[in-house]
């Protein structure tokens, strides 16, 4: 545990493989910039990695105002021990007071490590991020400026805030795709800090042969229109409908964990807590309850159109349009009024 540092900088882990940043630090960036500039102190990027110096330009294009650059080639392929190694070096070293991850298969593993080697708090998965003061109830104590991590809680059944007052540096992984990622800016200018990995004697658990990665099948962050299914789409022969909507609006089908777990869609194209949060400008919700893990998904949609049998259903509750239906017999509708009017 270091020493709560007010004047710490905000950090972000800059996740990069195979010479590539995952999109999630850019998302971060300008969370984070916002977290900085609300706190007075300058945003910095930790990137670490084999071979990653040309990544350091493009983390200040989206907000960085330094750098922590470490290059080893014991990093050219993410292990735990190496990892955590170098990022709880670097928090020891410059004590940020806020540090956070992408809630990533690789930040998952990383931030808890470091946690613990740190004696400090974390919050996983949360969704959003904010600057507030709090007075402990007891003691009447009041702390200005901490970070509030906020997450669903307790099944998706509330909406908790977190704080840790006592015990830095405050540090969260973050669901990827709930903050919306900047354009860069080119003509921004930062400071690079090349430091030194030191890890001379450290033995790696693992020894890589050979990496093989498998891209998703979709890319449902970048699709302007969804459709997805749920439940009540009834079963995989029913989400041919699904499909075929998506075909004639040139749309991306997406399902909630229901639908996945009934085998109705593959698990790539999951929308809510334990799949993608998305943002398109056109979301159709056919026969999805609404479940407030579904909700959180997908609640930023410019336009959100709901077809439920159920007029109560939590869905109605964030949409734009409701339609009280069976999607059997409304999807076929929609299909030949988008394909008749194709038509001209």
């Amino acid at each position: 545990m270091i020493e709560v540092n007010r004047q710490g900088e905000v950090w972000v882990f800059a996740e990069a493989e195979d010479g590539k940043l995952s999109d999630v630090p850019l998302e971060l960036m300008s969370k984070g910039k916002s977290l900085a500039e609300k706190l007075s102190v300058p945003l910095a990027a930790v990137l670490a990695g084999g071979g990653v110096r040309g990544l350091a330009d493009k983390l200040v294009a989206h907000g960085a105002d330094k750098v922590y650059m470490v290059e080893d080639e014991k990093l050219t392929h993410y292990q735990t021990t190496g990892y955590a190694k170098v990022i709880c070096g670097l928090i020891s070293e410059h004590k940020p007071q806020v540090v956070m991850y992408g809630a990533t298969p690789i930040g998952r593993d990383l931030a808890p490590s470091v946690a613990s080697a740190m004696k400090c708090g974390l919050t996983a998965d949360c969704t959003d991020l904010q600057i507030g003061d709090h007075t402990e109830p007891v003691s009447k104590t009041e702390h200005k400026n901490l970070l509030f991590q906020i997450r669903p809680a307790f099944g998706g059944n509330i909406i908790a805030t977190i704080v840790n007052y006592d015990r830095w540096p405050q540090m969260a992984t973050v669901r990827e795709g709930v903050m919306p990622m900047t354009e860069p800016d080119e003509s921004r200018k930062g400071e690079i800090v090349e430091c030194t990995a030191s890890l001379d004697g450290l033995t790696l658990p693992l020894q890589i042969i050979e990496s093989h990665r498998q891209e998703k099948a979709v890319n449902l962050k970048a699709a302007r229109i969804i459709v997805s299914g749920g439940a009540g789409v009834g079963s995989r022969e029913n989400f041919q409908l699904i499909w075929e909507l998506a075909g004639c609006l040139g749309a991306e089908v997406g399902g909630s964990r229901a639908a996945v777990d009934l085998g109705y869609v593959e698990h790539d194209h999951q929308v809510g807590q334990t799949g993608t949060t998305v943002r398109p400008a056109l979301y159709i919700a056919c026969g999805i309850s609404g479940a407030v893990q579904h909700r959180a998904g997908m609640a930023e949609s410019a336009k959100i159109i709901a077809i439920n049998t159920d007029k109560d259903a939590p869905i109605f509750g964030v949409a734009h349009y409701g339609i009280v239906g069976d999607l059997n017999e409304v999807l076929p509708k929609m299909i030949k009024a988008v394909r008749t009017g194709a038509k001209g």
